[in-house]
């Protein structure tokens, strides 16, 4: 409670707070609702983000800084929490601790053509913690303005699969996203090329629907260069928010696939397999499974719906996504691997290739005002959809790699103004019961989060 107890008292200071009435819930209302909330979207200038960018305009175009920095206190159930999603790994003798988990600084340049369309469009983004600082978009766009059809970007950028991987971490409620987004897509970010199909006609009845189709190295931020030939093609079909008739009710969603995988240089390439009337992770040892692709095949849906609570008193929203899948890793975990697996001797290891499922379902809502926000979440992880429960096994060849989470979080925001919220959240993981050591019963993962995001 000692450890607690001067948090608990920063957190009344500052929730103590009063902000001018209207004009808050005008600012809070637009950061919500505002554009540009995905990884792959420009920043639209109309919005109280993009008006509030620190901008500069000359002769070639318009530059904008922007950033927000996200430091927090987070308390464990266990010294040595095993639970990594919520920002990071723990020390064997910790229980809480301070990260600065986010601290990003933003530039974007746009040029316009004469009559006042996009043309060149570049951003650049670093993130800067107390454990380094690297780059996390790198990227430029050029748009057509024959047709106003198409838009074409290439570099270090977000991939166009799923809501939750490319929802901002600016304006996402949780402070992270669920283990099967940061397992199947670690980092969000890859170097490669995408195509864009989105009308941008004011007259077009079509500006509501987009067509995103990119060809990435595979292995994202998590490895400093690629290490095969082979390339990962990554789609996303989506609808912007539409009103449904006039009841004010906002709906949008999409689709998504990913048609990748890893190039095996092992004779062995591990899959469950059933024998003997139970499932085993298995492999034979042929020369022909060297240069043999593990597949990285996803295919999602996701959909959110918003419902306006009235005037001034926020919104309900809905969130749900779905994907499943193929996933290719390795014999302890189920996350794509940065650079090609080895083992302390530099000998290459064998590969795993796991079918696996996966949702997350969110409700979000504002109590009677913009400033206060309660969010619960439950999101799902089976890495081997095939077996669960004490099927897995060490004799049949599992690992931890293949036990299955559900996950159940929940916290409450507080917009103080448009550069200033908290959130308090606690999240829990739940392992299915297995035979392996250690996953005999649930595991004490739970985490508590206070943070704060400044953001300018």
């Amino acid at each position: 409670m000692k450890r607690v107890l001067p948090f608990l008292v920063l957190l009344a200071l500052i929730t103590g707070v009063r902000a001018t009435a209207q004009n808050l819930k005008t600012d809070i209302q637009s950061l919500s609702n505002s554009g540009g909330k995905l990884l792959t979207d420009m920043i639209d200038t109309s919005t109280r983000m993009g008006k509030n960018m620190l901008s500069l305009y000359n002769k070639l175009g318009q530059i904008g800084f922007s950033g927000y920095l996200q430091p927090q206190f987070q308390y464990s159930e266990s010294k040595g929490n095993p639970n990594t999603f919520q920002g990071g790994e723990w020390g064997p003798y910790v229980d809480n601790r301070f990260r600065l988990r986010r601290g990003r600084l933003r530039t974007d340049f746009t040029h316009y053509t004469a009559d006042g369309k996009p043309e060149v469009y570049f951003l650049f983004q670093f993130d800067g913690t107390e454990r380094g600082v690297n780059i996390r978009d790198f990227w430029g766009r050029y748009y057509e303005n024959k047709w106003q059809l198409f838009h074409f970007s290439a570099g270090m950028m977000a991939r166009p699969f799923g809501h939750e991987v490319l929802l901002s971490s600016i304006f996402r409620e949780a402070p992270e996203r669920g283990r099967m987004s940061q397992t199947i897509m670690n980092t969000e970010r890859d170097l490669g090329f995408m195509v864009s199909l989105n009308p941008r006609k004011s007259t077009s009845k079509w500006r509501w629907f987009a067509i995103d189709l990119g060809i990435y190295n595979g292995q994202g931020l998590t490895g400093p260069a690629e290490y095969d030939s082979h390339k990962d093609v990554v789609f996303r079909i989506s609808s912007k928010r539409q009103e449904l008739g006039k009841s004010g009710i906002k709906i949008s969603g999409g689709v998504s696939g990913y048609f990748g995988g890893i190039e095996n240089r092992n004779a062995r390439l591990f899959t469950t397999v059933q024998q003997g009337g139970q499932w085993m992770m298995v492999s034979d040892s042929l020369e022909s499974n060297i240069g043999r692709v593990g597949q990285r095949r996803y295919f999602g849906a996701d959909m959110q719906i918003v419902i306006p609570n009235g005037s001034n008193r926020g919104q309900t929203e809905f969130r749900a996504e779905f994907i499943g899948g193929q996933q290719t890793a390795t014999a302890s975990t189920s996350a794509t691997p940065g650079a090609y697996a080895t083992d302390a001797t530099g000998a290459i290891l064998p590969l795993y290739t796991r079918s696996f499922n996966g949702a997350y379902f969110y409700f979000l809502q504002h109590l009677g005002s913009w400033q206060h926000q309660v969010v619960l979440k439950f999101d799902w992880y089976d890495p081997n959809t095939k077996v669960s429960g004490n099927q897995i096994s060490k004799a049949n060849g599992f690992t931890p790699a293949d036990v299955r989470y559900n996950t159940l979080g929940g916290g409450y925001l507080h917009y103080i103004n448009q550069y200033l919220k908290i959130v308090l959240w606690y999240e829990h993981p739940i392992n299915e019961k297995t035979q392996l050591a250690g996953f005999e019963k649930d595991q004490k993962d739970g985490i508590f989060t206070c943070r704060a995001q400044f953001s300018f």
